[in-house]
């Protein structure tokens, strides 16, 4: 349990470098223009519910290709959004 918590805080920390290279430093709470939206910096615990659910989609999009099944496009657009909130590359 110790180790998620550790890691999470890494993936927080490289949000931060990722937001401050690609979009620019801003204060948090404050908007950059990303692929054509709107990004909010994130404080961590905002971070760390979008990553969690990041996560989820992206399990359940790996299980979706992996048993072969038509992919629900409300599933795809969520993983989208997630990965341009933190600032995260993905190919969907």
């Amino acid at each position: 349990m110790a180790d998620a918590a550790r890691d999470l805080v890494e993936e927080y920390r490289l949000y931060l470098q990722r937001f401050d290279t690609d979009l620019g430093p801003c204060d948090f709470g404050e908007h950059r223009k990303h692929k054509g939206r709107l990004i909010k910096k994130l404080r961590y615990d905002e971070f760390e519910a979008k990553f969690q659910e990041l996560v989820e989609v992206d399990r359940a999009y790996a299980q979706i290709l992996e048993r072969g099944d038509t992919i629900n496009d409300v599933l795809v657009k969520i993983l989208r959004e997630r990965c341009d909130e933190l600032i995260m590359e993905r190919k969907v």
